[in-house]
């Protein structure tokens, strides 16, 4: 039987005007973004719908602002957003999370700040970035990190076959990008990020994020979650936990997340949220499905 997946984009598809639409023409929207200004203690309507491309670009504001937008699209969509599974690219997991039930809208958010704050502060502990490799096998490029002993530098993002994200101390990342071109990578680019996103860089996020985790009710949800951490489907609330818990340390495997909804009856991809670059990636990673974006 052919199965609709949901899936919900990450810190980086944000835009300046998103989610005015639904302020505007749904009360239930606009009820959420005003409780949303609530919770955060300042007004985030105000910059994701006139701001300035750099006042969203501030961590603290980038991910309430794309949680969000892809929750608040979810849940507008009422009886039609019926998920066989759910999915969502880093940041997108706690998206997931809450339109399939198995956290409140409120906990939701408030684990999203709690989460970008403890992410920045990890950031300026220790300089750090992230670039994207281009052109080369995944198992080439962990091989050719593996070459890198005094810097830390690992894979972060297996996006689709042929593009990966690397992550580290700027020398091992800027070491990392001159390897992996001499290994045949067409381009190895420095993405322009305030730090080592999913390296263990962030476990000083991940210590703080798990307390706030541990502290906060999750439910089963209506449907399995295939998360980044294992990149299979999960229901129980406790493993659900640990590998968000996991999550900001260990690598999203976005590639293997796809290729399991697909082998489990996956043939319809919605992405739910700004832009469409989880869209892209499904057909890259999976050909034969067919996938849009609503935004």
């Amino acid at each position: 039987m052919s199965k609709h997946a949901y899936v919900f984009p990450g810190q980086g598809a944000q835009f300046v005007g998103m989610g005015k639409d639904l302020y505007d023409n749904y009360p239930q929207a606009k009820e959420l973004f005003e409780q949303a200004n609530e919770i955060l203690g300042f007004r985030i309507t105000d910059i994701l719908f006139a701001g300035t491309d750099e006042e969203l670009k501030q961590t603290k504001v980038t991910q309430p602002a794309v949680f969000l937008h892809s929750v608040i699209r979810a849940l507008c969509l009422g009886e039609e957003f019926r998920p066989d599974m759910v999915a969502g690219h880093s940041l997108g997991e706690f998206s997931a999370l809450v339109a399939a039930g198995a956290l409140s809208f409120e906990d939701g958010l408030r684990l999203v700040s709690k989460r970008a704050l403890a992410m920045q502060a990890a950031c300026e502990l220790r300089p750090s970035t992230m670039a994207a490799v281009l052109g080369l096998e995944d198992a080439k490029v962990v091989e050719v990190l593996a070459q890198i002993e005094d810097e830390v530098v690992v894979a972060a993002n297996f996006n689709c076959p042929g593009q990966l994200v690397i992550s580290g101390t700027v020398p091992g990342v800027e070491r990392a990008c001159e390897l992996l071109k001499a290994a045949g990578a067409k381009r190895a680019l420095p993405l322009k990020v305030g730090g080592a996103f999913h390296s263990p860089l962030m476990e000083p996020a991940r210590e703080e994020l798990a307390k706030a985790i541990e502290e906060t009710a999750f439910a089963t949800p209506r449907c399995p979650i295939y998360q980044n951490v294992t990149a299979t489907a999960v229901t129980a609330p406790e493993e659900i936990k640990a590998n968000l818990i996991a999550q900001l340390t260990a690598p999203v495997r976005w590639t293997e997340c796809v290729q399991a909804m697909v082998a489990d009856g996956a043939e319809h991809f919605t992405e739910l949220g700004p832009g469409n670059v989880l869209q892209g990636l499904v057909k890259k990673i999976a050909p034969s499905v067919s996938a849009e974006s609503i935004a």
